[in-house]
């Protein structure tokens, strides 16, 4: 689908019929024909535009006469059966002489939050502009997204301190797969925004090295929370698991004392079931002094591995 928006003399994104100078044109989850036609009104090299719609694009930036190309990754959160899985995708920026064109293969909150009017000053003449404005949302989205994970964990944690149980552990694995996506996606996006300090149409406006400047602090947060939270939530998971093992020690180790103490009696009850002669098997209270040997016995050695198993502990 394309979108193509302009900034009115009143500041607010206006949708527009064709492909007018100074537009903004969004492209997500395009067909080809759709590339084919943005490519043929705008002149914006095929390859720059598909280069965005590879889930496997990294964040960079190219150059291929009066068209820049600017791709990072943006977070998506979607949902699951199971609850919110987060996870990262490419969004390519397109910047000509007469249009900003952005690509994604999926319709983002990054994108509806602009032309909802969320983001002010956003004037799609000042196109480079708009690039750092458009970074500068993204990394305050990481940041949301990081804040939503966090509590999540959270929640999770305290329903695992209730009862252990697979469902939990799984989703607490989800994130933490979420958090390495997240990780790496603001790593490759710091590269890029490290770039354009020495591009010539941000280093020459005062305005525009202002708001890069809180652009690298944001997504510098962003990549700090990231850490920590990954850092947290793996060392939760090790505890976590740590716990598991040991569950499973204890509950071995009291099947193998329960398994001894059950071979006494089996063994004691064996030795005078056989067919030779054996002590009190002419005595009227011989069946009662043998259950009274086994009793004892069996007595005294689970006293013994009980104490001896509560000291290991």
């Amino acid at each position: 689908m394309i979108q193509v928006t302009k900034t009115d003399e009143k500041g607010k994104l206006v949708p527009q019929e064709g492909y007018v100078k100074d537009s903004w044109i969004h492209l997500f989850n395009p067909v080809d024909s759709e590339v084919a036609e943005v490519v043929a009104a705008t002149g914006v090299p095929e390859l720059f535009l598909k280069s965005a719609l590879d889930e496997e694009e990294a964040a960079h930036t190219d150059r291929e006469g009066n068209c820049s190309l600017f791709v990072v990754d943006i977070p998506v959160m979607e949902e699951d059966k199971d609850g919110m899985v987060y996870s990262t995708v490419p969004f390519g920026i397109l910047i000509t002489e007469a249009h900003i064109i952005t690509v994604c293969l999926r319709e983002t909150s990054l994108v509806s939050d602009i032309t909802e009017g969320a983001v002010r000053g956003f004037c799609t003449k000042d196109r480079y502009q708009c690039l750092l404005q458009i970074l500068y949302r993204n990394a305050t989205k990481f940041l949301h997204f990081l804040r939503q994970i966090d509590r999540t964990s959270h929640r999770l944690q305290a329903e695992l301190h209730r009862s252990m149980k697979n469902k939990e552990l799984i989703l607490l694995l989800e994130l933490e797969k979420s958090l390495v996506y997240f990780s790496t996606s603001l790593r490759g996006n710091h590269v890029l925004i490290d770039k354009l300090y020495r591009n010539e149409h941000v280093s020459s406006c005062e305005r525009c090295l202002a708001l890069l400047d809180d652009v690298t602090i944001e997504n510098s947060q962003a990549e700090e929370m990231c850490k920590i939270y990954r850092d947290i939530l793996s060392g939760t998971m090790d505890a976590y698991a740590s716990i598991i093992s040991n569950n499973v020690n204890f509950v071995m180790k009291f099947l193998t004392l329960i398994t001894i103490v059950l071979t006494i009696p089996t063994l004691i009850a064996s030795l005078w079931g056989m067919n030779v002669n054996v002590p009190w098997q002419n005595n009227e209270w011989g069946f009662w002094i043998v259950v009274g040997i086994i009793v004892v016995i069996t007595t005294v050695v689970s006293v013994i591995l009980f104490n001896r198993t509560n000291r290991l502990k």
